[in-house]
């Protein structure tokens, strides 16, 4: 976004004893990795003695954290996404939490998932409070001076307008459109912190894996050109103000490797002229989609050529599960050892010939699993790459969800330690 497109924005503060206002607040422009809380687009603030509230350009409420004693760290927050969840963001002491997941901050979940990591925050009153009740604490917030700016107290009675029902109502169409909610989304994300657009250009995947927890049952079906392109204009008016604030898609559901490439790069060209990424405020816009091994290597080298070439950052995520053929069966996954070792290969090429694509991948991991799935893994990320590599992430999905474990944990960094493709805990995280 340039200067000029900056100057529609016009920043605005007011501070008293009681009560402090900040509208249009510039926050970071680029997704970065780093170990002090940042804030990214532009957004507004209000903060009192008791909390903190930010709202993004739609006067929805997007952070949140209590200033009171009860309140975990200074620097941990919450965050509500576009599906109405809340996330809380922890530190975890900071220790292990780079190296388990990639990022600083552990984002701890209201729903189960299949996280090692992480309290529960949520059960823990100060949360709770801002969780369920922050609009009755937003609605006590009352500033009556007279030296009150109008702007400011236009922008007060805005966002107090903005009910959490509106904004279960606002979830609901944003699921609708796509057709379903987003209920898994791919460990990339979180290069955009999981702010997202998702987009449906087919449904459905080619597996019905036995282990899989995430994907629906429906059948692998493309969407049409003109579904596609309803979807984008929907998801522009939805997004609406605060579209500025996104430089990312999520090409859905499962499997959007497998659409025909034409479709995949109708979709994206027109989502980023749609959209508008090239005048966002948030810099770098990424493309992210599924891909399942039988996609990966029917898929045509052209296709990578021309993603390549696109305004985008791409990243495709392959489930590959294991390298051993007893493994798969176990978890009914419907292709052979063979297969996957050839798709890893695949990956790898990919890898070092496009220089916008990222392909990465995941492994289940659990105890019960036999030691032929940790070695076959082994020789394919370690074995076969020659030395380290920076790109091209390894990710490791524990089978179980809601089952913390510490024995877990550490075979994790004893495989992490030995591979030389970078290696993270997969988080489960819906839209």
């Amino acid at each position: 976004m340039d200067k000029t497109s900056l100057a529609n924005y016009p920043a605005l503060t007011y501070k008293d004893e009681r009560v402090s206002i900040k509208i249009n607040c510039p926050g970071d422009c680029d997704y970065t990795k780093i170990s002090f809380p940042v804030k990214y687009g532009l957004f507004s603030r209000i903060e009192t003695q008791e909390l903190v509230f930010e709202f993004n350009l739609n006067h929805e409420i997007r952070h949140a954290k209590s200033k009171a004693d009860g309140w975990s760290h200074p620097s941990e927050w919450m965050k509500r996404t576009i599906g109405n969840d809340w996330v809380y963001y922890s530190t975890g002491g900071y220790a292990g939490v780079v190296e388990s997941i990639g990022e600083y901050y552990l984002p701890n979940l209201m729903y189960q998932t299949n996280s090692l990591l992480g309290g529960k925050p949520f059960e823990t009153p100060e949360v709770t409070k801002i969780s369920d009740d922050w609009h009755t604490l937003l609605s006590k917030i009352v500033v009556d001076t007279p030296s009150l700016p109008a702007k400011a107290s236009q922008w007060l009675g805005r966002v107090k307008q903005v009910l959490p029902e509106d904004l279960a109502r606002k979830a609901e169409k944003l699921f609708a459109i796509s057709g379903a909610r987003a209920t898994v989304l791919p460990p990339d994300a979180r290069h955009s912190d999981y702010d997202i657009i998702p987009i449906t250009i087919q449904d459905g995947c080619l597996y019905k894996c036995r282990f899989c927890k995430v994907k629906n049952k429906k059948a692998f079906q493309e969407r049409t050109r003109q579904d596609i392109l309803n979807q984008i204009l929907e998801l522009k008016a939805l997004y609406g103000r605060d579209l500025v604030n996104y430089n990312a898609i999520f090409l859905g559901e499962h499997d959007a490797l497998n659409a025909p490439m034409d479709l995949i790069l109708y979709a994206a060209k027109t989502a980023h002229e749609e959209f508008g990424f090239a005048n966002s405020y948030m810099r770098k816009p990424m493309l992210y989609f599924f891909g399942s091994v039988d996609a990966l290597l029917r898929a045509d080298d052209r296709l990578f050529d021309r993603l390549n070439r696109l305004p985008f950052h791409t990243c495709i995520n392959i489930g590959l599960e294991s390298a051993d053929d007893d493994t798969l069966s176990l978890i009914g996954k419907p292709v052979s050892a063979q297969k996957v070792r050839t798709a890893f290969e695949k990956i790898q090429t990919i890898n070092q010939n496009f220089a916008q694509v990222e392909m990465t991948c995941n492994f289940v991991m659990d105890r019960g699993l036999s030691d032929a799935h940790n070695q076959t893994m082994m020789d394919l990320v370690r074995g076969q790459i020659n030395k380290t590599r920076p790109k091209g992430s390894v990710y490791l999905s524990p089978l179980k969800f809601g089952n913390p474990s510490r024995e877990i944990l550490f075979d994790f960094y004893h495989l992490k330690t030995q591979s030389r493709l970078p290696m993270f805990l997969y988080i489960i995280q819906r839209l």
